[in-house]
């Protein structure tokens, strides 16, 4: 990997979310994940607690600890320089933990995080219908925590309404955002699991550009992102698709490998050694070898010197 660098957002999530055209946000789970979506030219990441879990061999109900998340994170800020909007869930506690939470992402260069209205521990929205929400006041509290504690004023504030997934409807749906953009909410995610966009879409038409609106369409996938132009929706995030892909490429590799003892059916559907190569930067490592081990860390114009006489 690349030394660390200074915890910068090269491209702010603030502006992203204020073009014409919907700012899209693929999911990573890790560093490597983060650095690809990067390399594909892709201008913003979703750091997905629900993967993040997976990949720890954990559930996406807060099994993973808030600073085992920050750890996650950091790991992805030091390889990229695009923004990295992080799923916060319900904020991991209470507004205490969320201040926390909040400082330390803002300070090491997270663009953001989003916090959702269910109460903690919070339980993944597209699984079941037992989705208890927080009381209005009590998450007001948790976006106020979260806008105080941050270090930078670019740092975006997201509060994910949760009330379709509740099934409380969309009167309770718009009174809530309407409670959490008064309390500081940079931008709402309006969360539905219908088939179809008709619910987010319905949503936008009434809350009429008072704040930045994303939407995750994991259940409505299929509608191309040019129908959210103009609509009101300022962002699109593909929450789970990269550890999706990646489990069926693995699920076929193994499956290959159980039933011929080899990897070589598969061979030419994997990537090459030497792009893992790439993407972890040895190159910038054998020239740090050549300047600190092979030449005694000297000065590059005295190695010059040395090797010119």
């Amino acid at each position: 990997m690349q030394p660390t660098r200074p915890p910068t957002v090269h491209a702010p999530l603030r502006t992203l979310l204020t073009q014409a055209q919907p700012a899209v946000l693929l999911e990573a789970h890790d560093a490597l994940s983060a650095r690809i979506i990067e390399r594909c030219g892709l201008s913003a990441i979703w750091a997905s607690s629900l993967t993040m879990s997976a990949v720890w061999g954990t559930r996406d109900a807060n099994e993973l600890t808030w600073t085992q998340v920050a750890d996650a994170l950091e790991h992805m800020a030091d390889v990229t320089s695009i923004p990295i909007l992080a799923d916060g869930d319900s904020g991991h506690g209470d507004f205490n933990t969320v201040r926390r939470f909040v400082r330390r992402l803002s300070a090491r260069g997270i663009a953001g995080v989003c916090f959702e209205d269910q109460r903690f521990p919070k339980f993944n929205s597209l699984h079941g219908d037992d989705h208890e929400l927080a009381p209005i006041p009590e998450f007001c509290g948790k976006i106020r925590a979260a806008k105080d504690a941050q270090v930078g004023d670019d740092f975006v504030v997201v509060a994910r309404v949760e009330a379709l997934i509740a099934g409380l409807g969309m009167s309770e749906a718009l009174r809530r955002a309407e409670a959490y953009h008064d309390a500081g909410a940079d931008a709402l995610l309006i969360h539905s699991r219908r088939p179809d966009p008709s619910e987010v879409l319905q949503f936008a038409r009434e809350w009429s550009g008072r704040s930045p609106l994303l939407i995750v369409p994991t259940t409505y996938s299929g509608t191309p992102i040019s129908e959210y132009v103009g609509t009101g929706i300022s962002g699109v995030i593909w929450a789970n698709h990269t550890l999706r892909a990646a489990i069926t490429g693995m699920t076929a590799l193994c499956t290959a490998v159980a039933r011929h003892g080899s990897p070589l059916t598969s061979e030419p559907c994997i990537a090459p050694v030497k792009e893992i190569f790439e993407l972890t930067d040895l190159a910038e490592l054998v020239e740090a070898r050549s300047r600190y081990i092979e030449h005694g860390g000297r000065p590059l114009r005295e190695r010059e010197s040395v090797e010119h006489r």
